[in-house]
């Protein structure tokens, strides 16, 4: 106890020195907690964890050092401590998870399960999820709460715990209300894994039941971590939304208000109208399962807004009503501009950044500070837009930074966008997820494709989606891909495979024919080879990647759209990775694509001649002699089983415009998901024989080493969550976002290394930093890094790119840039 201030402390305030009681931080953490967690039922679950995930904070070694720490202490005073020693020594976490675990019955299943999810919580909360049993078969769960008291400082702070806090954990750990609660979720969860497919029904349920685990941990962090930065930061309650949004009739009046006034009557635009419409009518069904299969070019933005506007809407009147829309869309390059759609029609000027979030940034690391937090998105808007990746580490990565927004995802519409792009290894996990959303958790989803990856035809008895034809909101998906043909795909592969001038030689003749002509391929350093090559002798030339800031791809975007709009159309060839092949809305002539998966091919069709214009535009299939992908084996595999389906199609004699049809695209993916269905549960080879859908179910691997060693089983959950979240990476490798000096970029860069403290402009601040933000694998930081080529933000955690290594032509570079300037027109 803090003598001067005649109180137990919790935090205190950088600004003025005001004290935070610890009661105060558990109550409030408590109510937050429980508010989150009645999303899924578990209200009582999630108070008694907020009330008791900071007891250990009432130790005197822990109220010594945090008062040394903080200055509330004379350097001669016996209460003094040498702070910088013990920072992080000092155990406050396990205390509250050996209260749990000891406060429940052992002897019964459901209160034995419900003691290990609060322990494992608890003990958790400022490292992200612990291991139950390690990999190798250690026991980690039970030796952290056998943890010595003495380290632990249990018997010490049970005894210290204010009446009034005490007597509320008492009733909650009495009270049936919390074992009830629990046994109908998990009752509901096996019973739903049973009547779906039998066959490792008892996997599927593990698995579901450590989401819940993580579900609760989200409700905890979000919770603390929310109350934490409220007291640091008085102003921040008053920028915070909480779920009082604007009604959701209010903006389906707005968004039916701005479809009345779109005049355009050709036929593609009668077409998208027809989808538009249909799913109006499916916003009425019940929440669940949809998939929206519409060609490229089709309108699904709009019309998937419209559908879940209207099926909020519709929700508000059931038990349980729709609290957010999140569209998850695979790049952050068409998130701004599909961001800017809905906030033009749903936002005015007085309620801007009230409507739409957008959430795609990996500035910041782990590291606790309140800067942190505020760089964290927890995800409080009734439309977000992030990434698949973003979507993905919520449900599955370590630390405690992405998995607070969890509990969001709770009765929300899912609209996931591209979901073909999805990372073949996660699609077990992935389903699984999806399905404990959906049937558990209140949420509905939308798949949105124009090549649909068959998730209900993977092996059921690992996790697959309960999708049938009653789910497709478009009536007859055939028709409208007739409707919506408009080019013919020519396949121009040679033995040898072309060189980067052929390539070129190509381009341009295409562009003559054509006038304008998009190239696009399958690595970064290809697209620069071939833009060099290419502005050499053409000079409307432009470059797109994911080597460019947000700001920058929409500042060529726009010219390119300039030059695509006229009529006729200005000369242009564009040379782009696959950036541009998911929800940008630019309409070429001839696309040339260097030979990739089938949906590639389909995703780069929808730039030629998206709007009919012309009577056919065509897609020419190349395949390049140097294109590096064996390490890209997403590309690579979809590459060689599109090779042997041209064979196929050659012999069949199909016709060039009948290539990107739904039958065609099922058949490709019917093939690439046998082809890789033994990667499909995420295999962790390279650790031991094992994959992740194991290590977060029944974990057989570590529980044979365990036993192995003549041990007994003790503990109800055997889950590597720890170990396991340390493994994944939504990608190929986790990328870390740079700032970049691009345009305002590098005033923004300035403005954060400066005093941002003030509440009007640090929000702003974070948010327009993502556009100026290139994402780096890690050998790649590693080397700008040794390069002196980026540096850290004051106090964020947050690397920058220094001038030199940013091109104007291509974006960030790994080396200096001389001579690679140009003006953005």
């Amino acid at each position: 106890m803090n003598s001067m201030k005649g109180t137990y402390i919790a935090h205190v305030r950088e600004k003025d020195r005001a004290v935070q009681s610890l009661e105060e931080h558990l109550f409030n953490t408590a109510a937050l907690s429980r508010k989150f967690a009645e999303k899924i039922g578990l209200g009582a679950m999630g108070e008694l964890q907020g009330l008791l995930h900071d007891i250990g904070k009432f130790s005197a070694d822990f109220q010594a050092y945090l008062s040394s720490a903080e200055g509330l202490v004379d350097q001669n005073c016996d209460e003094y401590v040498d702070a910088e020693q013990l920072r992080g020594k000092i155990d406050h976490s396990t205390a509250g998870a050996q209260f749990a675990w000891s406060n429940f019955n052992h002897s019964t299943t459901v209160p034995f399960l419900t003691a290990q999810i609060l322990a494992l919580s608890l003990a958790s909360h400022h490292s992200g999820l612990i291991d139950c049993l390690a990999p190798d078969g250690a026991d980690v769960f039970t030796k952290r709460i056998e943890k010595s008291i003495k380290k632990t400082h249990f018997d010490e702070v049970t005894e210290k715990i204010p009446p009034k806090v005490k007597d509320r954990i008492g009733s909650l750990v009495q009270e049936p209300e919390l074992t009830i609660e629990c046994k109908k979720l998990f009752s509901s969860l096996m019973k739903t894994e049973k009547s779906k497919n039998p066959s490792k029904a008892m996997e599927r349920s593990n698995f579901m039941i450590g989401l819940t685990l993580r579900f609760l941990f989200s409700c905890l962090i979000d919770a603390d971590r929310t109350d934490t930065a409220d007291f640091e930061k008085q102003w921040l309650p008053q920028t915070r939304q909480a779920g009082r949004y604007v009604p959701w009739n209010l903006l389906v009046q707005r968004f039916e208000k701005s479809l009345a006034s779109f005049e355009n009557y050709d036929p593609i635009s009668e077409a998208r109208r027809k989808v538009s419409e249909e799913c109006w009518q499916a916003a009425g069904q019940p929440k669940g399962y949809f998939t929206l299969t519409v060609p490229t070019g089709g309108g699904k933005t709009l019309a998937s807004l419209r559908f879940a506007l209207n099926h909020a809407l519709n929700s508000d009147s059931s038990a349980r009503k729709i609290d957010r829309i999140i569209y998850i869309i695979p790049y952050t390059s068409i998130i701004d501009q599909n961001a800017q759609v809905a906030r033009e029609i749903l936002e005015p000027p007085e309620e801007r950044n009230m409507i739409v979030l957008e959430s795609h940034s990996n500035l910041s690391g782990e590291r606790e500070s309140w800067k942190n937090r505020l760089l964290s998105e927890n995800w409080d808007a009734p439309i977000v837009f992030t990434t698949s990746v973003q979507f993905l580490e919520t449900l599955f990565a370590g630390g405690t930074k992405s998995v607070r927004r969890m509990h969001q995802l709770a009765h929300s519409i899912l609209i996931f966008d591209e979901i073909q792009t999805l990372p073949i290894r996660t699609v077990h996990m992935f389903c699984n997820a999806l399905n404990f959303l959906v049937e558990h958790c209140g949420a509905s989803a939308v798949l949105c494709t124009a090549t649909q990856p068959l998730l209900h035809r993977v092996n059921p008895a690992l996790g697959s989606l309960n999708l049938g034809k009653e789910n497709e909101i478009v009536q007859d998906v055939p028709a409208l891909f007739e409707t919506f043909r408009r080019v013919k795909v020519y396949n121009k592969t040679i033995p040898v495979g072309y060189t980067d001038e052929e390539i070129v030689c190509l381009a341009l003749e295409q562009q003559k024919n054509f006038q304008t002509c998009l190239v696009v391929v399958n690595t970064t350093g290809m697209a620069r080879r071939l833009y060099r090559l290419l502005s050499a002798l053409f000079p409307n030339t432009v470059h797109l990647s994911a080597s460019m800031c947000p700001a920058h791809r929409r500042e060529v975007l726009a010219r390119i759209r300039r030059s695509l709009g006229e009529d006729p159309q200005s000369p242009l060839v564009c040379v782009s990775t696959q950036v541009i092949e998911a929800g940008v809305d630019v309409d070429f002539g001839c696309v040339i694509r260097c030979l990739a998966g089938m949906d590639s091919i389909a995703q780069a069709g929808g730039r030629c001649n998206r709007h009919g214009k012309r009577d056919i535009g065509h897609v020419l299939i190349i395949n390049p002699r140097e294109d590096p992908i064996d390490r890209l084996i997403d590309i690579k595999v979809g590459r060689d089983e599109t090779k042997l389906m041209l064979l196929e199609l050659k012999n069949e004699n199909l016709e060039p415009a009948d290539f990107l049809s739904p039958s065609i695209m099922s058949r490709y993916f019917e093939r690439y998901f046998f082809k890789r269905a033994s990667e499909m549960a995420y295999p962790v080879a390279k650790h031991r024989n094992d994959t992740l859908l194991n290590m977060l179910s029944l974990n057989t691997y570590a529980a044979g080493c365990y036993l192995s060693h003549g041990n007994t089983p003790q503990i109800p959950l055997k889950q590597s969550f720890g170990s396991a979240a340390s493994i994944f990476s939504a990608l190929d490798a986790t990328t870390r976002g740079v700032l970049v000096p691009y345009g305002d970029g590098a005033e923004t860069i300035a403005e954060l290394c400066g005093d941002i403290y003030e509440p009007s402009r640090i929000s702003a601040l974070l948010h327009k930093a993502q556009q100026f933000s290139v994402n780096v694998y890690p050998n790649i930081l590693e080397k700008l890094v040794k390069a002196n080529a980026v540096y850290e933000l004051n106090g964020l955690e947050v690397w920058a790119l220094r001038e030199e290594y940013y091109s104007l032509e291509f974006g960030l570079s790994d080396e200096a840039i001389t001579g690679l300037r140009m003006e953005v027109h």
